[in-house]
């Protein structure tokens, strides 16, 4: 991103700061609890996690002896999994929703990415500080190895960011786009290792599967970190990283050359 449209950003951080606020707000207004149902709903599935598979069904991972070693497992995926759904599918209608807005007011229409990722990271910021909470209190905090996972969150977020800006400028010409890859979504969840291990796949298909998945390095190195405090797949992060920026690159250089095209086709 230019320098020039990270000033004009700057200069609307009240706006976009405002806007953040006013969307967190207005998914809690009315209800009773209010923004208590933040807390509430996470920690529902949390503790589902970890009473159903690790109590009831006694679910464990073959190299792993601890009561919670799956729970963490799954939870480490579903979590970050969720961010990066939630980004993809905020981020191909980012145009579409906020078509009148575009239309209506002057403004950088950059700031609407940093709104919607903002917004991404509050929703699992919450989530988050709930799970280092249970890991704290079961005894299964990973200590300084914790320090791994913001690297691998910025990896996350720079292709889930990539991906869901460029998919955002092709929703806006071609509408099937968006539909599509709702699918290819829930295929994509079930072709990563998030709620199986890796190591029950047959070995030929395991290989082709985590080398040509760009999401398989993100999240097992999330489970890593969280089940067995290892280091993370530096080498397999790579791949994500570098389609990261070259999606990052794609998307402002679709909406440079194609960014009136876009406001008129709103």
């Amino acid at each position: 991103m230019e320098a020039g449209h990270l000033k004009k950003i700057w200069r609307y951080r009240e706006f976009i700061l405002s806007s953040v606020k006013r969307e967190y707000q207005s998914k809690y207004q009315g209800s009773l609890l209010g923004s208590t149902w933040a807390v509430l709903n996470p920690l529902a599935m949390i503790f589902v996690y970890a009473v159903v598979f690790s109590k009831i069904m006694q679910a464990r991972l073959p190299d792993s002896s601890s009561t919670f070693s799956y729970s963490i497992y799954l939870c480490a995926g579903m979590l970050t999994w969720s961010l990066f759904a939630e980004i993809i599918g905020r981020g191909q209608t980012i145009y579409l929703e906020n078509a009148n807005i575009i239309k209506k007011l002057k403004f950088p229409i950059g700031a609407l990415p940093v709104i919607m990722l903002l917004n991404a990271a509050l929703n699992f910021s919450i989530i988050f500080t709930i799970f280092i909470a249970f890991l704290l209190v079961s005894g299964n905090f990973p200590g300084w190895m914790i320090l791994f996972f913001f690297p691998v969150l910025l990896v996350q977020l720079i292709f889930a960011m990539g991906l869901g800006l460029t998919l955002g400028v092709l929703n806006v010409f071609f509408r099937d786009v968006g539909q599509l890859f709702v699918i290819v979504l829930q295929f994509w969840f079930w072709l990563t290792p998030i709620v199986y291990p890796a190591e029950i796949l047959p070995a030929s298909i395991a290989t082709y599967l985590l080398e040509l998945n760009p999401m398989a390095a993100i999240i097992r190195s999330y489970q890593g970190i969280f089940v067995y405090s290892a280091s993370p797949d530096w080498q397999g992060l790579m791949t994500p990283l570098f389609l990261g920026f070259l999606l990052c690159l794609l998307a402002m250089r679709l909406f440079t050359k194609y960014g009136d095209e876009i406001v008129d086709e709103l």
